[in-house]
C-alpha cells in the first residue's frame, strides 16, 4: 500500500505500543506523530523493543501528503478524526492470533496470552470495523477491497455491530 502512495511512510503500531501499555498509547502518538505532522513538522517516537522490553533511540517520521498507520487500534474512536480514511482487514480473532504467535514464537507464549483477553477488551469498548471505510480480504491471489461499514447502508450490504466479522447483524 505505501509504494501505491508515492513509498508513503508506514508508522507500526506495534512500534507505538509496550508490554505496560498495550492500547493504552493514545495520547503519546498524538503527541509524538499526529500533531506534528499536522502542523507539517517531522514526527520522533521511540519504537518499543518487544524483546527487550524498552523503548529504543528516537526514529523520525517525515511530513508526508500520507502516511499509512496500521495496527490493531488504528482505528479507535480517539483517532478517526485524524484519519483520511480507516481500512479494516478482515480476518476473525483467531486467525489473526495464529499469525502473531508463529510471527513471535515461544518466546513470547506469555504476552500473547494477555494480549488476547486486552485485545477483546479493547475492541468491546471501542469497536473500530463498524467506522471502516473499506475492508480489505485477503484471496488466493492477493488482496479484495470491498467497501465498509461506513459507507452508505444499502439492502446489498450486511452491517455488524462489532470488529467480529462472524458476528453479523
Amino acid at each position: 500500500m505505501a509504494r501505491a502512495l508515492d513509498d508513503a511512510p508506514v508508522l507500526h503500531l506495534d512500534d507505538i505500543a509496550s508490554h505496560a501499555e498495550l492500547f493504552e498509547w493514545t495520547g503519546r502518538l498524538l503527541a509524538q506523530v499526529i500533531e506534528p505532522l499536522a502542523r507539517g513538522e517531522a514526527a520522533h517516537y521511540t519504537p518499543y523493543d518487544w524483546r527487550a522490553r524498552r523503548f529504543g533511540p528516537p526514529v523520525a517520521v517525515p511530513p508526508a501528503p500520507v502516511v499509512v498507520v496500521e495496527g490493531v487500534g488504528a482505528g479507535r474512536r480517539a483517532l478517526r478524526p485524524h484519519l483520511a480514511q480507516l481500512l479494516w482487514m478482515e480476518l476473525t480473532h483467531e486467525e489473526s492470533w495464529t499469525r502473531g504467535r508463529a510471527r513471535d514464537g515461544a518466546e513470547q507464549r506469555e504476552f500473547w496470552d494477555g494480549w488476547v483477553r486486552a485485545e477483546l477488551r479493547h475492541f468491546t469498548q471501542d469497536p473500530s470495523r463498524p467506522f471502516a471505510d473499506l475492508l480489505v480480504r485477503q484471496s488466493g491471489k492477493g488482496y479484495e477491497v470491498v467497501p465498509g461499514p461506513a459507507g452508505t447502508v444499502g439492502p446489498d450490504q450486511t452491517v455488524t455491530h462489532g470488529d467480529d466479522p462472524t458476528a453479523m447483524c
